[in-house]
């Protein structure tokens, strides 16, 4: 077993920008690339790989070569893949939206839920968000609010900085604001229920379908359960800063401020491997590879590597 370098499949909603493009890379014949999906086994876009002898596999296809092992035990857990990661340039604001859990989405979607967590990579002066509510409401007056298009007088607007964290347990509402560059590790899973979109037209000219009566089933009509913002412990393991971002039964992720040598652990789980910032190089065995601002590996499990050089990185494992 190797490092995997992955190649990301790219979408261009409506409202994503350049940056993915112009700043980390990703090379695309659309003028917006919206999402780079940097970690992904998803039926709606799988990683290939790019680097040694499975290069032009999917990410898929080498797991299911190398088994278990790769993913570690703590992945082996679950039925499935259980992560997807992705890189999002919100060039306009996202729709207000809410993800159903386990139970309701195997049940109605035939997938599993989706929980997630934002890390803030970069945001223009004055971008916000949407996240929960002010204060608690009924259901009812959830429904009657999208009705009458007030939904607005409820919500929980936040100012963002970059390097800002948010928690987002499925159930709960929220839009990624205009102007914000954000990395995502999420559930494995792309069912979203669409609330409101602000009356935008889809590619085809036509408005883009909204899901009220199961956001209703499905959205926690309260404020934010967890805390959000400049969060996170971080230890120092010589001159690299370690920020523990987010831990739940689903994944774990943290974020490196690289600066010379650091060791991954990864004896229970595979990693991935995200460089936000910088340059880093990948060393393992007797081998090494470079990456780059926008690269993306996947660390089998029980592989020990080291990263080296000065970077802003997002390790992610369950």
């Amino acid at each position: 077993m190797y490092p995997l370098i992955l190649n990301a499949p790219l979408k261009d909603y409506i409202w994503g920008g350049t940056r993915l493009k112009s700043e980390y890379g990703f090379e695309s014949d659309k003028d917006k690339v919206a999402e780079a999906w940097v970690l992904s086994c998803h039926k709606d876009g799988a990683n290939t790989v790019i680097n040694g002898e499975f290069a032009g596999k999917t990410l898929s296809e080498v797991l299911g070569i190398w088994g278990e092992k790769s993913l570690g035990e703590n992945a082996c857990k679950f039925e499935y893949f259980p992560i997807l990661i992705k890189l999002i340039d919100a060039c306009d604001k996202l729709s207000v939206q809410v993800h159903p859990d386990d139970e309701y989405a195997l049940k109605v979607e035939g997938e599993y839920g989706k929980t997630e967590m934002w890390y803030i990579v970069d945001c223009n002066p004055g971008a916000k968000l949407l996240y929960g509510f002010k204060n608690e409401i009924s259901k009812d007056e959830f429904a009657e609010r999208i009705k009458s298009n007030t939904l607005d007088d409820v919500v929980n607007y936040v100012n963002v900085n970059k390097g800002d964290v948010f928690f987002i347990p499925a159930g709960t509402l929220h839009a990624i604001g205009e102007g914000i560059l954000i990395a995502e590790v999420q559930q494995n899973s792309n069912t979203t229920y669409r609330v409101s979109d602000y009356g935008r037209l889809g590619a085809d000219g036509n408005p883009r379908e909204l899901h009220v009566e199961k956001a209703k089933d499905v959205t926690l009509t309260v404020p934010p359960m967890h805390p959000y913002g400049n969060i996170g412990n971080s230890r120092e393991a010589g001159d690299t800063v370690i920020r523990e971002l987010v831990k739940c039964d689903k994944f774990t992720a943290e974020h490196l401020s690289l600066k010379g040598e650091f060791d991954i652990l990864n004896d229970d789980s595979f990693v991935s491997i995200v460089v936000l910032e910088g340059n880093a190089t990948l060393k393992w065995d007797n081998e090494a590879m470079e990456l780059a601002k926008g690269s993306s590996v996947f660390v089998p499990a029980g592989l020990a590597v080291k990263l080296c050089g000065v970077a802003s990185v997002l390790c992610s494992r369950i």
